[in-house]
């Protein structure tokens, strides 16, 4: 069985596989229950992070263990790869190097906020990963200057995550004119990019290339049941 955990990051997750068990943004405790119910692969994309407990490292350690193959890319799970990965978690995509190399440090850097279920998981507002891939194209095309691309990076940056997006970038930059801010938005119409989301395609493709059963090698690390653990254990035991 072969599960990935998503939501805003790619709402239609499903229109890309037909071998993989999607469900919404990984909680604490999430990938215990796979292994339980017998996952052999997870992949991780999306997870909960500010009103409910986030995956615990010790969850995937207990995954690999048992011989399930964890992946993560995108979001929370490449956060959690480039954490896991002299454990054997695999990361997939260019935000999971960037986590792995130091090249970016900020768990923030792929936070936003997004809608229920119930509403498709609707983006609301705009991770910074896709903004500096977008400010990358954009001087690439040289619809923006080098000082106009650094003015709206570090714009971007002073911005709450829950409240940024392109709209309020371009409405802080103080030091564009109105002018520029209005040429700025038309070229965005053309060359938005969407990093986290093709890093989630890209997962989902390395997921469907991998067998579906549980690895027989055992990690050269000894899984530690402590006493926090097994409390863990216990509240979230498949019924």
């Amino acid at each position: 069985m072969k599960l990935l955990y998503v939501g805003p990051t790619l709402p239609d997750a499903r229109d890309y596989t037909t071998d993989i068990i999607v469900r919404g943004p990984a909680v604490q405790g999430d990938l215990f229950r796979a292994v339980e119910e017998g996952a052999a692969v997870i992949g991780i994309v999306d997870g909960g992070f500010e009103y409910t407990a986030p995956i615990w490292h010790k969850e995937i350690l207990y995954a690999l263990r048992s011989g399930t193959q964890v992946l993560g890319a995108a979001s929370m799970g490449a956060l959690r790869a480039a954490e896991c990965h002299p454990f054997g978690m695999i990361g997939v995509g260019t935000i999971f190097r960037e986590y792995l190399d130091g090249t970016r440090i900020d768990d923030a850097d792929v936070a936003q906020i997004h809608g229920p279920a119930e509403l498709g998981w609707l983006p609301l507002s705009e991770p910074l990963v896709n903004v500096t891939a977008t400010l990358e194209v954009l001087l690439e095309r040289r619809s923006i200057s080098p000082t106009e691309a650094t003015h709206l990076d570090a714009v971007a940056r002073a911005i709450f995550f829950k409240d940024r997006t392109w709209r309020s970038i371009l409405d802080r930059a103080a030091a564009l004119e109105d002018q520029r801010k209005t040429s700025i938005a038309m070229a965005l119409q053309a060359c938005k990019v969407n990093r986290k989301r093709a890093d989630a395609i890209e997962l989902l493709a390395v997921m469907s290339q991998l067998d579906g059963g549980r690895s027989a090698a055992k990690p050269d690390w000894e899984f530690q049941r402590t006493t926090l653990w097994n409390e863990m254990r216990n509240h979230h035991s498949v019924a």
